[in-house]
């Protein structure tokens, strides 16, 4: 019997819905620790201890709403998905020609497709940077790579939600670490002089180690994402573009950033398109790509 390994990587998506419930929980765990065990607590004490307290908790929630708001709008949102039997703009108009014109160039289509790209497994053609899912089991337009934390792939249309997921749960781990730091410190001392319940030692321990691992790889997804976002490539085009002397795709710095966010810079920190840049920029949909030519002419 063949093993299809296609089929068996679509198995991924259960672990993600595993790792949707791993994240509420270290999100619930981070929340009592910070908010409920060490600062609401400490807004009675009066003076700048108060202060202080409250505006750690403020921003705490900000940066929960924001990463939360991110999160739903990576999961919910179609990456982007090839239209049933697409073909580039360039073979509609030749078929939609003279007669004799289609019926000279039918033959060619299967050679036009294998050009341009076709997928034997969705059986459709494949728009400029475009890529099969094996997890999803279609193809996603401008494929950056599938995420099991979100149980979705991340491209064209969902990318810029991704990123600012990635920032916010940056920052607000990197908060919960700051925050929490004086508390770890006085772990071991606390521990001997039992001041505090073994329980609530245990869970501001294992909520400061868990925070500062994913500060440091968060620290490192987002500076390779920006490298990315520079030059206008997917992690997967990244291995494509060895050995090109310049990316055809890189616009420049300002261009690249637009084709994710948009032109809007009051929307540039929300999960949210302004309707212009959605009708304006062609690359937010995920089927058409300006070209270092197109941009130099």
């Amino acid at each position: 019997m063949d093993l299809n390994l296609f089929k068996l990587c679509s198995g991924l998506k259960f672990l993600g819905y595993l790792m949707i419930l791993l994240v509420a929980a270290i999100t619930a765990v981070s929340y009592y620790a910070v908010v409920l065990l060490t600062w609401a607590p400490r807004i009675s004490h009066g003076g700048f201890t108060s202060f202080l307290s409250l505006l750690i908790i403020v921003l705490f929630h900000l940066l929960l709403v924001m990463l939360t708001w991110s999160y739903i709008m990576v999961v919910i949102n179609d990456p982007g998905s090839v239209p049933e039997n697409w073909k580039p703009p360039s073979q509609e108009n030749l078929e939609s020609g003279p007669d004799d014109t289609s019926a000279s160039t039918s033959v060619d289509v299967p050679e036009n497709r294998q050009a341009l790209g076709y997928c034997r497994h969705c059986r459709n053609g494949k728009p400029p940077r475009c890529h099969h899912c094996s997890v999803c089991q279609r193809c996603v337009l401008k494929m950056d790579h599938h995420c099991v934390w979100v149980v979705n792939c991340v491209g064209a249309r969902n990318y810029k939600f991704f990123l600012l997921f990635l920032l916010y749960t940056f920052l607000e781990t990197t908060l919960d670490v700051i925050v929490l730091l004086p508390s770890f410190m006085k772990f071991f001392k606390e521990a001997t002089g039992h001041t505090n319940s073994a329980s609530d030692l245990a869970l501001t321990f294992l909520t400061f180690v868990l925070n500062v691992a994913f500060a440091l790889s968060l620290l490192f997804f987002i500076i390779m994402h920006a490298s990315l976002l520079s030059s206008n490539t997917t992690s997967i085009e990244v291995y494509e573009k060895k050995g090109v002397v310049r990316w055809k795709y890189d616009l420049g710095h300002k261009k690249n950033f637009e084709q994710v966010f948009g032109t809007r810079k009051a929307l540039w920190l929300l999960p949210l398109f302004a309707k212009e840049d959605l009708e304006n920029i062609p690359a937010l949909h995920g089927l058409d790509f300006p070209t270092c030519s197109d941009d130099e002419s």
